[in-house]
Parts: C-alpha cells; sequence; structure tokens
C-alpha cells in the first residue's frame, strides 16, 4: 500500500481520493476545514490536513512523507505548485491546467529524478493520450477535439453550470485561443468561430475556439490542423460574449463610489452562484475527438465519442468521474512502474506507449467511463457527404 497525498478537496480532488483509497493510503490537503469535513464525511477513511499550499515551507514538510502526489490545486497557483512538488522529488501527476508551459520543468524533473504527468484529465488528457497512440501509428494530418460539460437541465439565462471552479471557466473565455492550420499556429480570441454540431444523446451544440490545445502545439508541431473547441448549449456564449464587449470581464479597474473595482472580480463574484452546479445536481459530459491521417498507404479517419454522466449510485459528478479517474489512472500508472520515465509528460507522451494507453482505457472502462471508437475510410466519409 503506497502513501498518496492529493491537493485539493474540491470536487474533482475528492473523487480522485475516494477512488484511490481502494487501494492505497490517501491524505487530502486543502486550506478549507469546510471541504475537509465534507470529504471526511463521505470517507472516512480518507485522513485530511488543512494546508495553505501557497506556502512553500508547508508545501514541502506536507508533502515530504508520500510517496507520489497528485496536485488538483486551482490554475493559477498550479505552475508554482508543481515546480516546488518536482524540487522535492516527488513523482506527480498534475490536473491544476495552469496557463504557463510546464515543459518548461522538464530539465528540473530530469535533474530530480523526477516522473511527472501533467494536464491528466479528460481534456486536457484523454485526447491527447489518444492523439499520442494514433501517432505512432499513423502519419496524422488532423486532429479536433470538440468538450463540453453541461448541466442535465438547462436554467435561464446561460443554460450552464459550471462543474468545476466558475473562475477557471471564466478563464477559458478569456484566454486567447491557438490553434494550427496549415503547420501555421493562429491565435483567435476565445469564443470566435461559433459553430453548431449534433451530439448523440444530447442534440444540437455549439461550439467555440478555447485554447485547449496546450503542449501539442510543441509536442506534435508536424500535425498539419490541430484545434480544440469547446461545447455549450446554445445561446450560451452570446451572453457571455455580451458580458465581455460591455466591459463585465475586464481585468482593469474601475472606480466605484471612491474604491477600486476590477469588473472581473465582481463579475466573478455574482456568476460563482449563478454558475456553481449544486451538490447533487445531475450534469453531463460529452467529448468527440477526431483524427485524419495515412496508415499504410490508407487515409482513415478515427473518431471517438464520449457521453457520461453524473453517477447517481455514488453521488459523482460526470466531471469529476472524466477527469479524476483519468488522473488517479496515471497515479497507478506510475506506482505499478508501467511508466518510469523521468521528466515532465504531458498526456500524448504517456499514451504513445501501447501499454499506457490500453491501461487508461481499462482503468476508466472498469469504473463506468467508455470511449465509442468509429473508424472509416476517409474516401468513404467524402461519398458519403
Amino acid at each position: 500500500m503506497k502513501k498518496i497525498i492529493v491537493l485539493g478537496a474540491g470536487m474533482v480532488g475528492s473523487a480522485m481520493a475516494i477512488d484511490l483509497v481502494k487501494k492505497h493510503s490517501v491524505t487530502v490537503a486543502d486550506l478549507s476545514d469546510k471541504a475537509l469535513e465534507k470529504l471526511k464525511q463521505k470517507n472516512n477513511s480518507i485522513n485530511t490536513l488543512q494546508l495553505n499550499g501557497k506556502n512553500k515551507a508547508l508545501l514541502i514538510s506536507a508533502i515530504t512523507p508520500f510517496d507520489i502526489v497528485l496536485s488538483a490545486v486551482p490554475g493559477f497557483m498550479g505552475y508554482e505548485t508543481l515546480k516546488t512538488i518536482i524540487e522535492t522529488g516527488k513523482n506527480v501527476v498534475d490536473i491544476s491546467f495552469f496557463p504557463e508551459n510546464a515543459l518548461e520543468l522538464d530539465s528540473l524533473a530530469k535533474q530530480n529524478g523526477v516522473t511527472a504527468i501533467v494536464d491528466c484529465g479528460v481534456a486536457p488528457g484523454m485526447d491527447n493520450i489518444i492523439l499520442g497512440y494514433y501517432n505512432e501509428k499513423m502519419k496524422l494530418t488532423d486532429f479536433e477535439c470538440l468538450v463540453g460539460g453541461l448541466p442535465k437541465i438547462k436554467k435561464w439565462p446561460f443554460n450552464y453550470k459550471a462543474p468545476f471552479s466558475p473562475i477557471d471557466v471564466i478563464e477559458e473565455y478569456t484566454r486567447p485561443a491557438r490553434y494550427v492550420e496549415n503547420g501555421k499556429v493562429i491565435t483567435k480570441p476565445a469564443m470566435s468561430d461559433i459553430e453548431y454540431v449534433e451530439i448523440d444523446g444530447v442534440g444540437n451544440l455549439e461550439t467555440f475556439n478555447s485554447d485547449g490545445l496546450r503542449s501539442i502545439i510543441f509536442t506534435m508541431p508536424h500535425i498539419q490542423n490541430m484545434k480544440e473547441k469547446t461545447m455549450r448549449y446554445p445561446g450560451h456564449i452570446e451572453k457571455v460574449i455580451a458580458l465581455r464587449d460591455a466591459g463585465f470581464l475586464s481585468k482593469e479597474p474601475i472606480e466605484l463610489n471612491g474604491v477600486a473595482v476590477i469588473p472581473l472580480d465582481f463579475t466573478s463574484k455574482v456568476l460563482f452562484n449563478e454558475w456553481k452546479l449544486g451538490e447533487n445536481e445531475e450534469e453531463l459530459t460529452v467529448m468527440r475527438i477526431t483524427l485524419i491521417g495515412d496508415e499504410n498507404g490508407i487515409t482513415k479517419k478515427i473518431t471517438y465519442n464520449l457521453f457520461d454522466q453524473y453517477n447517481v449510485e455514488t453521488n459523482t459528478s460526470s466531471m469529476a468521474r472524466t477527469t479524476g479517474y483519468t488522473a488517479t489512472a496515471a497515479i497507478n500508472l506510475i506506482l505499478e512502474k508501467l511508466f518510469a520515465q523521468k521528466g515532465v509528460f504531458p498526456p500524448e507522451l504517456v499514451g504513445k506507449e501501447p501499454i499506457c494507453f490500453n491501461y487508461f482505457f481499462s482503468y476508466l472502462k472498469e469504473r463506468g467511463v467508455n470511449y465509442r471508437k468509429e473508424e472509416t475510410l476517409i474516401l468513404q466519409t467524402k461519398l458519403q457527404n
């Protein structure tokens, strides 16, 4: 039995701890006593530790006794937290999805003999793993990932609830989106290029640009066309764009009754109550991954579809399941020494190994998270269209 510390007792962090404690000794650290107590009520075999992760000395002291670290801290503190974990010499899986480039810590991880798997959720995460695997089998020309976390019941006016922190959702709506077209990296505003797509089990959804390619821009530069788009119920993004264009998402302070107020902070506070997913509110995760490329002289289109719903038996959200169980699979992958390379590895560099690729899918299937694969010849696709 290995000793694991999970940094973060939020929705996903708690689900990961409950999954891992079946086989390991698990401690969850968080600043919030309330979050830790709620987790303890769900599973009393999990140890808890109140911790201010921003304090480097306290963080080092907390993680030192453990065999491996699973970081699920908020994105704004993710990079520094990961850096400290690596400096402490601990293997780590990270799902904080920070904006900085994790590959900049690769040499530090190698120096400290650390295996660090980053961005290991559903997207980024499983889409990268699938891409990495097929990149070894095919000469890929196109990669597209459409992904969304959605409430089961639509509520006016936004038709949306955040299955993770609303702060991180707003970051997704404000960070410029990068994609690759004809081998060139193109940057556009987030929420641009709105299109519509039909998704089985859900119906018509709108898609828009978001900055989800992350590491694959650097690790897969030979793929000519790559794009990730976020999916929402129709009409949602129009309202968010209206907020942005009216200045509600601005980070520039304005004066209000003699007090400097940052509009984004105010908006985040208001939207937190509007977008926060209820404790047992049902939601779903949908994803469509499409790859096109040549295999042994034959051009193929490979599609993976995910449709996952809130688990009413365990009261576990779909986003926590699809994100969290990918990360806990990676934890076990390292502990079982199936992946032992040293350095910082985004999921595409892990998924390229067949044993790792198959491990992720088997692990998720055991927990009821199922991906449906379709394969067609590209010529057949064109004829059908």
